[in-house]
Formats: structure tokens, C-alpha cells, sequence
């Protein structure tokens, strides 16, 4: 650590002024020798009073402390008596209203109801439980679980003893992701019981199936531009995609005039309970505003983020085509049983825009800057702060860290995932249970191979996605994107679709919904490591915020490992947990306030 130079001669003169103080004065008149400051009060009291010395001085510099002292002769010696602060601040009151703003949100929350959980029924079903998840157990051959594996974890999600969750029985050398992560209590937002969902599709359904020859679809296109998603399209195995689902009697995806569309093909949806169904079984599934306009990709994917001197590039490293997993049934049933097979990736040297299905699946494999990317892209874009932000209109102050700006924007992005995976988690183990999309394509599989009669819809078995994956793979496998295929916990609802849905639902709040991104952009078809500006239909802020959490979402569908209602019902979920951080953050606000309005998934406007 470097040195101080004028340390030395800073000390010297402190041990001059003290030397000063403690020599013994001499009285000419009696020759007696009058007792020092620092005798009379000791070394610590002096110290203590040398302190207040500096702080008095500083005081006065700024205005604190109108007098330090006053003083008063008894004798020879001068007393000092500390001064009162002209102005004292109410600490006790400052401390009521902290206790007081935690009593209410904590009343809040006491006084929700319980909304019922109602599941679709296939654990109770099924005794062979092929309609749940179970991957990371030991199964068989046929892929089914183990049982008395399968019963060790319910065991632990039933007691919730932390020593039953050591002791559940595992078949390989991965871990089960944080099944007691949703048992914490979180301090700001509501209790993950208290946020309904509505039951996913059953293992024998059509809806079931029709999320799954979409799924097919998805890692048939992997390899097919973005640019491609459009009404006007020449690429045959978008059209061919299209014809296929719109064959289907339960696909509730995105459709312009009751029909699938290249431009609605893969594009995002929400689900929410319908508030008409008391028994919370009913779903109510909506697009988005903004999710069906332009390009499919988010301008907030495509944009420089800056951050401060630096800007972070929006050019990701991408596979090349052609990596695509799972499709032999060793290694499907290795990844089953909780081990990995031992392939990697292969990645393009060369780093480019998100411009295929597979790029936008290896962003939402890995990840990346997202939705702090998308708060620093809006303060660079100009995009106005929230009209009910209470520092717009004042002509004295601007908001900060502490309140109604940036950094305390930020504050609450970093904090709210956490609070929201706790909350899909909280489904995803304590309630539903529900296979992944991989297990369900081993049940398609053994069906077709190995003569099983597990309940698979005749939908998914007569589709052309099937037909063309098996031309392609020569498996029925669901073929994967990623070589681990899904994280260990189960399917609904997604935990990167519940991030997505809080992280877009605050930054919703936080600014100008209705603001028009200036100078829009997509990737070049032909040069993909660049863009090329976008002249179509206008984009808002809310638009390509929504247009980001469903991507996001869906993005882990084009890696093969979420339902689309995994992603749908979570983003909704995901935005009841913003509502009630945003709730709790509210209570504590000096400023005067009107409330958090932005404009929910499903095109309602709130207050918060």
C-alpha cells in the first residue's frame, strides 16, 4: 500500500500539540501547579472530545450544529457542555414507520387467499409414473422409474426434512437442482402458495400433443432463419410446419384469423387462469401486445448494451448446425438415469446476431445479459421514465439508487429472479411434477419401437412432424439441443420463462411503455455478424419488452427441454410476482406516489 508523504509531518505536529496540553503549568502568583486538560479528564476522555472537536468543526462547516459548546468558569478550569442540534430528525418516529410498512406488507399477504392448486392428475393416474418426472432417478430399460427411488423423493417433498432430501436415491452423477429452494420465505413479495396457475395438459391429451408436434418442429427448423418466420415465405419446412399444427385440435400458440401462420409460428403466448373458473382448472391463453408485430426477434437482442465506457455486444457464440442430441436411445436413457453421455457442443468460430432457432435456443441455454442489457438499452435509446415515476414533473430533485431511478431499478431486477424461481419451483416440485418433453418423447419412441401401449395422443403419432424426424434421425426421439438436455426438476412451470416474466413486467413498470424504439434493426440474412435497419410497423417499449420474455421463453422450447404452456403459464406467473414486489416496494416511499401503471401480458392496464 503506498504511503502518505505528509504522514510524517502530521504526526509530528500531533505529538507537539499534545506534548503542549500535558506539560504541567507553573502559577506565578502561588507557585502551585494548575492540574492539566488532560489530567483532569483522562487520556479516553480527551480522545472522545477530540473527536466531537473534529466533528464540531466539520459541523459548522456545513451548516449541522449552530454551537458546539458553551462554556462556564468555575474557578481556573473550563467546562465544556455539549450543544443540542437545532434541528433533532425524529428517530423513534423513523423507526415506528419502518416497523409499521413491514406490519402491513406482512398483513397484505396474511390476508390473500389461498388459491386452489389443482394438477392434471397423472402422478395419481399412472402407478408406473410416466406421466411425471423422474429424470435423475434410476429407471429401466423402458425408461420407467424406479419406484422406490421415485417414493424417496416424494418422501422428502411430503416431510420436508432436510436430512430426507440427502437420502434421496439418485441414478447417476447429477443432482436434482434446489427442491428446497422453495421452501424459503421471501421478505419482499408474496408467498409462492399464493399465486395460482392453472393445471398443465395430460399425458394422454390432444393439447398434449399438440405442444409436442410443435416441439418436433422446432428442432426440425433449428437450422431455418429467422427471416423465414414471415407470411410471405419460400422456405418449405416453415410451410410445411404450419400446415402441420394447424391439423391439430388443441394447439393454442399464437394464430392470426383462427389459423397458424409463418408469421405466428413460434412466436409467444401467456397463460392465466381464467378468473371465471372458480375451481382454477380452466386456462386463459392470450398473446402479448406487440408479440405478433415485426421481426421475431427483440430489438433488445439486437442492440449494443452500454455500460458505462464499455458496451457489451449483442453478437453470440453460436453451435454449429447440425448439434443436435438424444436421438439414440443409449444415450436418451444415460441422460434419463442422470448421467451425461459425453458429447459437447461444437460452436462456430465466428460470433454472429441471434438469426436461426438454434441461436436463439443456445441464448436461452446459456444466457445472457438480457433484461439488465434491456434496462441499460432504454436509458441509451432515451426511452422516458414511467409517467407516474413522482421525479418527472419535480423541478427540484431527480431520482437515484435510493429511489425512482436506474440503479434502484437495477437493485430490484438483481433481487426479483430469485424471489420468482422460488415461486416456479415451488410448482415444479410441491405441486405438479410434470415430465419433460424428452421423457415424453421416450414414451413415443418405445411406443413405435418397442410395441409399449403408453397413452400418447394418435395427433403426435399421425403428424408429419414425426414422420419427418424419424426421415431424418431415424429415431422418434424428441432430438435435443443441448447435450445434458434439461436441468433435473421438473417441467412446468419454466424457471428462465418465471425470470423473463418478473424481470419484463418490472422494467414495464419502470419506463415509458408506449415510447417508439428509434432505429430498428435485424440481423442480415446474408451476413449474419451484421444488422440492417428495419422500416416496417412501428415498435413500442412495451411491445419489444414482451416480444423479449417470450422469446426468451420459447427459446428453451427451440432446445427441446420446455412445453410451450411451461413457458405461457410461468411468464404470467412470473409478472404476479413483480406485482407484489412492486406492492411491497410502494408501501415504503416517502415521495408522494401514485403507483406502478404498465400493461399486463394479457393487454390490461394496472396500478400498482
Amino acid at each position: 500500500m503506498p504511503s502518505d508523504s505528509n504522514s510524517h509531518q502530521a504526526s509530528q505536529r500531533e505529538t507537539q500539540a499534545q506534548s503542549k496540553i500535558t506539560n504541567s503549568k507553573t502559577d506565578s502568583t502561588n507557585g502551585k501547579t494548575k492540574r492539566s486538560f488532560l489530567n483532569r479528564f483522562g487520556r479516553r476522555s480527551f480522545l472522545g472530545r477530540a473527536g466531537l472537536l473534529t466533528a464540531t468543526a466539520t459541523g459548522v462547516v456545513t451548516g449541522v450544529i449552530s454551537s458546539p459548546f458553551s462554556f462556564n468558569k468555575r474557578g481556573n478550569i473550563v467546562q465544556a457542555k455539549e450543544a443540542v442540534r437545532s434541528r433533532q430528525f425524529n428517530y423513534e418516529q423513523f423507526r415506528q414507520k419502518a416497523y409499521q410498512v413491514r406490519v402491513q406488507a406482512a398483513k397484505n399477504l396474511l390476508e390473500t387467499d389461498i388459491p386452489p392448486h389443482p394438477t392434471n392428475g397423472d402422478e395419481e393416474r399412472y402407478p408406473n409414473k410416466i406421466g411425471s418426472d423422474s429424470r435423475g432417478l434410476p429407471h429401466n430399460e423402458r425408461g420407467e422409474v424406479d419406484l422406490n427411488a421415485y417414493n424417496s423423493l416424494t418422501k422428502a417433498l411430503t416431510t420436508q426434512n432436510p436430512d430426507d432430501f440427502e437420502n434421496i436415491i439418485l441414478g447417476g452423477g447429477r443432482t436434482l437442482v434446489n427442491p428446497q429452494g422453495p421452501l424459503a420465505i421471501s421478505l419482499e413479495g408474496t408467498n409462492a402458495a399464493l399465486i395460482a396457475v392453472p393445471p398443465p395438459p395430460a399425458l394422454a391429451s390432444a393439447n398434449r400433443a399438440a405442444e409436442a408436434v410443435e416441439l418436433y418442429w422446432q428442432a426440425l427448423l433449428r437450422d431455418v432463419s429467422l427471416d423465414k418466420f414471415q407470411d410471405n415465405t419460400d422456405d418449405s419446412k416453415v410451410l410445411a410446419a404450419v400446415e402441420d399444427l394447424n391439423k391439430l385440435s388443441a394447439f393454442y400458440g399464437p394464430k392470426q384469423n383462427a389459423y397458424v401462420t409463418p408469421q405466428t409460428l413460434f412466436r409467444g403466448s401467456v397463460i392465466y387462469v381464467d378468473p371465471s373458473d372458480p375451481s382454477g382448472k380452466t386456462a386463459k391463453h392470450v398473446i402479448p401486445p406487440g408479440i405478433l408485430e415485426g421481426p421475431y426477434l427483440s430489438q433488445f437482442l439486437l442492440l449494443d448494451i452500454p455500460l458505462n465506457t464499455q458496451f457489451i455486444s449483442p453478437l453470440i457464440r453460436t453451435p454449429l448446425p447440425g448439434n443436435d442430441f438424444l436421438t439414440d436411445y443409449n444415450e436418451w436413457l444415460t441422460v434419463q438415469n442422470g448421467s451425461n453421455f459425453g458429447k459437447s457442443i461444437q460452436y462456430d468460430p465466428t460470433r454472429r446476431y441471434i438469426s436461426t432457432v438454434r441461436d436463439l435456443g443456445e441464448y436461452a441455454h446459456i444466457g445472457g445479459a438480457a433484461y439488465y442489457g434491456a434496462l441499460l438499452i432504454l436509458g441509451s435509446i432515451g426511452a422516458p421514465l414511467s409517467p407516474t415515476n413522482p421525479y418527472v414533473k419535480s423541478k427540484t430533485q431527480v431520482g437515484s439508487a435510493a429511489t425512482f431511478a436506474a440503479a434502484h431499478f437495477q437493485a430490484l431486477l438483481l433481487l426479483a429472479p430469485s424471489r420468482a424461481i422460488r415461486a416456479s419451483y415451488w410448482q415444479k416440485f410441491y405441486v405438479h411434477r410434470i415430465l419433460r418433453p424428452e421423457a415424453y418423447g421416450g414414451l413415443i419412441h418405445n411406443n413405435l419401437v418397442n410395441k409399449t401401449d403408453y397413452p400418447i395422443n394418435a395427433e403426435i403419432l399421425n403428424s408429419q412432424a414425426l414422420a419427418h424426424t424419424y426421415g431424418k434421425f431415424s429415431t422418434y426421439l424428441l432430438p435435443q439441443a443441448y447435450p445434458e438436455a434439461a436441468p433435473l426438476h421438473s417441467s412446468y412451470t419454466g424457471g428462465a420463462a418465471v425470470t423473463a416474466g418478473v424481470s419484463v413486467t418490472l422494467l414495464k413498470a419502470f419506463y415509458d411503455e408506449d415510447f417508439i424504439i428509434p432505429n430498428p434493426v435485424v440481423p442480415d440474412p446474408n451476413d449474419p455478424t451484421k444488422v440492417i435497419p428495419y422500416s416496417g410497423l412501428q415498435l413500442t417499449v412495451g411491445g419489444e419488452l414482451n416480444k423479449l420474455a417470450t422469446n426468451y421463453a420459447i427459446g428453451r422450447g427451440h432446445g427441446g427441454i420446455h412445453w410451450r404452456s411451461d413457458g405461457a403459464a410461468a411468464l404470467a406467473l412470473g409478472e404476479e410476482v413483480a406485482i407484489s414486489i412492486l406492492r411491497d416496494e410502494k408501501l415504503g416511499f416517502n415521495e408522494k406516489f401514485s403507483g406502478f401503471t404498465f400493461t399486463k401480458f394479457d393487454g390490461t392496464k394496472i396500478t400498482v
